[in-house]
Order: structure tokens, then C-alpha cells, then sequence
């Protein structure tokens, strides 16, 4: 009987959250989509121009216009339909991976077009990512907000471990045109799915009369100030965020150019930091949720500081670059999950976009700076120093010479910041002032 009412009960909860099943499957598989091309492109620029920082503008393109406008984009998405506005970013998007497919077809694509077609992608994901995040949480009841964070966080490993194998596997058997194809493909599904088959509840309102524009904007700003906990805890993220992204930068560089690294090698690490992602994820889901959230992110955090970095700077090959890639990711899905769960549980139903969007700005705002540091100093400092090394020097003997040993000496230095960051903000009182709230938000 006891088995017969766990699955009675787990039947009850999927047709209680149907929706939001099929728009995470359907978005799951656009993002796989989009994922791969993504991939694709930054191994195609590397091999163009073999420059870090031209690879890291790629990303200060797309994340650029998501930082300088997500203020205004998320009070403008609390006053839209959150379902049209979801499907006109798609479309926009998916216009420029047809754009992006017509310039190579005719042999006119050029890193330059790259840099101009990431940034209207970034301009609408800074749209559509204060929509996506109310409809979650119109789509669910609060009890299944961690267990579907901890879904999320796992669908996002999936798409990590399956986009270095399945780009790779189609840019040598068809070509990019082929894996280009591939992205419509799984946008077309996305896109249907969202029109025909699903319907978002209406947000509860507070009553009080629609605000203009700016002053919706400063309501957001406001909420967040009179919040230290939350403040300095999206801070905490954003020290996080500019050591990631300064490692995002480099990674390329070493992956494609040290001795022992390849196409091949790059794509093995990421399929590793894919699986550690999925294995995170399952325990985001499986575990109870934990007394302190606010400690699971700090030691989390602390333990992917200290490994990944260290393995890349002085590990000599693909195994002990898996190894880091794996100890450095595999604990990123259950502080993500706690994240996500704590921004929902103290940030009202009727202001979230306009809060999330300003999270975005202050959280974020660090990547596209970490990324062109990070280009411009494994370019200009880094690999130019290694360049100088003796072969008997204690450099050399530490990270190798040659190219990619400079972004090799690059992560030694952002394995000792991030370091720093954590010990900082561990001690930070007005984080753990967030941990009561949260419990009075649960208990509500």
C-alpha cells in the first residue's frame, strides 16, 4: 500500500506540474542547441585569429548588453506577458543563427559578425531571463522549489556533457552547416511548445497602481538596498563570477595550444565537466533540503576555489585537467540550487522580474570584465612572460613553455583569488542574516 501511495503521489505531482516539465524538456533542448553552435564558434574563432582575448570578446559581446540593460528589461518584463515576451526573444535569437548560417554558406563570416550577432542574442536574453524566471515560479508551488531548481541545474549538466560530444561528432561527420541546422531544429520544438501547449498563470499583483518606467527601476534598486543579506550575497557571486569568467578566457587558449591539448582535449574536459555538473545536480535533487543554505554556498564555493584552478595550472594532461574540471564543477549544482531557492522564498512574487534584473546587472556585471582581463592578460602578460622563461628557470618547470604555458602560470593566479574571495565573504555577517528569513519565507 505504502508503495502504491508513493506513486499515486508521484503521478499527482507531474500532472501538478506538467507545464513547467514540458517547457524545461522543450527549453532544455533549445539551450542544447544553442550550446553547441556556441562551442562550435569558439573553436572556429580561436583557430581564425589564435588569440584569447578575440575568443573572450565573444562572450563580452553576448554578456555586455545583458548587464547595461537588465535593469530596464526586467521592470519592462513585469508589465509584459511573460509567454509573448519568451517567444518574440526566441524568434530574434533564432534569426541570427540564420543569419550566422546564411554568412558561412556564402563564405563571408567573419569574427566581426560574430561579435555584432552575440550581442542581440545577449540584448534578448536580458529580455527573456526575468520572464523565464516568474514563469517558474507562477508554474510551481513553493514546496517544489528546490527539488526543481536542482531539475534545472540537471538538465544544465546534460547539455554540458552532451554539447562538446555532439558538436564535435557533427562538425565531423556534416559540418557546421549541420549543426547550425540542428539549433533551428530544436528551437522550432521549443518555440511550438510554448505556443500551442502552454499556459502561464496570471502573478499575483500587490494592487497598487502600474509605476512608470524609471520608478518601477528604482523599486528594484530600493527592495535590494534595504536587503544587506540579499545585497551581499549576489556581491559574493559577482567576486565569483569575475575569477569564473577571467578561467573561462584562458581555458581556450590552454586547451587548443598547450602541449597534450587539442580540439579533442577540450572536448574531453568539458564533456567531464558536464558529467560532474549531472552528478551535482542528482545530489541537488536527491539530498533534503539543508539547515543553512547560506553554508552549503560558501563551501561549495570554497571547494570548486580550490581545485579546478590548481589542476589546470599544474597538471601536465588530459587526466589531470578532467580530474580538476570535474572536483571544480561537481558541487556548482547544489549551491546553485540553494541560490535559486533562497532568491525566491525573499523576493516577492510581484517584483521579481524587476529584482532579478537588477541581480543580473550587480551579479553578472563582472563577467564581460573578467573575460577581456582575462584575454588581454594571458595575450599580454602572461604568455609573453613564459615566452622569456629559461628551460632551467623555476617557471618553466612549474608550468612548461610554450604556448599556452602563460595561460598555465594565468590559472595559478586565479587559483589564489578565488581563494580570497571565499575566505572574505565567508565572514561576511550580513550573508547569514539571510538564513533566518529564509526559514520564515519556507514556514509561510
Amino acid at each position: 500500500m505504502k508503495h502504491h501511495f508513493s506513486v499515486r503521489q508521484c503521478l499527482h505531482t507531474v500532472h501538478e506540474i506538467k507545464d513547467y516539465l514540458l517547457l524545461w524538456l522543450t527549453q532544455t533542448l533549445s539551450t542544447l542547441g544553442s550550446g553547441m553552435t556556441s562551442y562550435a564558434l569558439v573553436i572556429w574563432s580561436y583557430t581564425q585569429e589564435g588569440s584569447a582575448l578575440t575568443t573572450a570578446l565573444l562572450a563580452v559581446s553576448s554578456y555586455a548588453p545583458y548587464v547595461l540593460c537588465s535593469v530596464f528589461a526586467g521592470a519592462l518584463s513585469d508589465r509584459w506577458d511573460k509567454r509573448r515576451t519568451m517567444l518574440v526573444c526566441d524568434t530574434i535569437a533564432a534569426m541570427t543563427t540564420v543569419a550566422t548560417l546564411l554568412l558561412l554558406r556564402t563564405g563571408q563570416l567573419r569574427v566581426g559578425h560574430l561579435y555584432l550577432i552575440n550581442a542581440v542574442n545577449g540584448l534578448m536574453n536580458t529580455v527573456q531571463q526575468p520572464a523565464s524566471e516568474v514563469a517558474t515560479s507562477t508554474l510551481l508551488p513553493k514546496r517544489h522549489y528546490q527539488r526543481m531548481s536542482g531539475l534545472r541545474a540537471l538538465s544544465g549538466a546534460l547539455t554540458g556533457i552532451l554539447q562538446p560530444i555532439l558538436a564535435t561528432a557533427i562538425l565531423g561527420l556534416w559540418g557546421m552547416n549541420a549543426l547550425i541546422c540542428f539549433d533551428l531544429g530544436t528551437f522550432a520544438v521549443a518555440f511550438l511548445a510554448l505556443l500551442i501547449f502552454i499556459r502561464l498563470p496570471k502573478a499575483e499583483q500587490s494592487g497598487k497602481r502600474r509605476e512608470p518606467l524609471m520608478a518601477s527601476v528604482r523599486e528594484g534598486l530600493r527592495w535590494l538596498w534595504k536587503r544587506q543579506g540579499i545585497l551581499h550575497l549576489i556581491l559574493f557571486l559577482s567576486a565569483i563570477n569575475l575569477v569564473a569568467s577571467m578561467y573561462n578566457a584562458a581555458f581556450p587558449a590552454m586547451m587548443l595550444s598547450r602541449e597534450g591539448g587539442s580540439q579533442a582535449a577540450m572536448g574531453t574536459v568539458n564533456a567531464v565537466i558536464g558529467a560532474a555538473n549531472l552528478v551535482g545536480s542528482l545530489l541537488a535533487v536527491l539530498l533534503p533540503a539543508p539547515r543553512s543554505r547560506v553554508r552549503v554556498i560558501c563551501w561549495t564555493l570554497f571547494a570548486s576555489m580550490c581545485t579546478e584552478n590548481f589542476f589546470l595550472a599544474f597538471g601536465r594532461g588530459i587526466d589531470a585537467w578532467a580530474i580538476g574540471g570535474f572536483l571544480g564543477w561537481v558541487f556548482i549544482p547544489v549551491m546553485d540550487t540553494n541560490l535559486s531557492t533562497i532568491m525566491r522564498l525573499n523576493i516577492p512574487l510581484d517584483i521579481q522580474g524587476r529584482v532579478y534584473a537588477v541581480r543580473n546587472s550587480l551579479q553578472f556585471f563582472t563577467i564581460p570584465l573578467g573575460y577581456t582581463l582575462g584575454g588581454a592578460l594571458v595575450d599580454g602578460v602572461f604568455e609573453p612572460l613564459m615566452a622569456g622563461q629559461s628551460a632551467d628557470g623555476l617557471l618553466a618547470a612549474l608550468f612548461g613553455l610554450g604556448k599556452g604555458s602563460g595561460a598555465a602560470l594565468f590559472f595559478a593566479v586565479l587559483w589564489l583569488c578565488g581563494i580570497a574571495v571565499c575566505v572574505v565573504f565567508r565572514f561576511d555577517r550580513h550573508i547569514w542574516d539571510v538564513e533566518r528569513k529564509t526559514e520564515e519565507n519556507q514556514q509561510a
